[in-house]
């Protein structure tokens, strides 16, 4: 594949630094990227494991709240 660009290459090839953690929740049987705030509450970063239709729906859409509740199970 070529890349035709007028960045620098030192700019295109580094990396930028993640300063947030981001956790892996299941929810619904669905594997999602959350960011984690305050009160229980995370936002979804994006979907990593799911149906198809599952992108459509507009409950785990990326940016979306959803509020985690911690369960411990034996």
């Amino acid at each position: 594949m070529t890349h035709y660009t007028i960045m620098p290459e030192e700019a295109y090839w580094e990396q930028p630094e993640i300063t947030e953690m981001y956790n892996e929740v299941e929810v619904g049987g669905i594997l999602m990227q959350v960011r984690m705030e305050p009160g229980n509450r995370a936002t979804i970063i994006r979907l990593l494991r799911c149906g198809l239709d599952d992108y459509l729906n507009p409950a785990y859409a990326p940016g979306g709240q959803i509020t985690f509740l911690p369960m411990l199970t034996r």
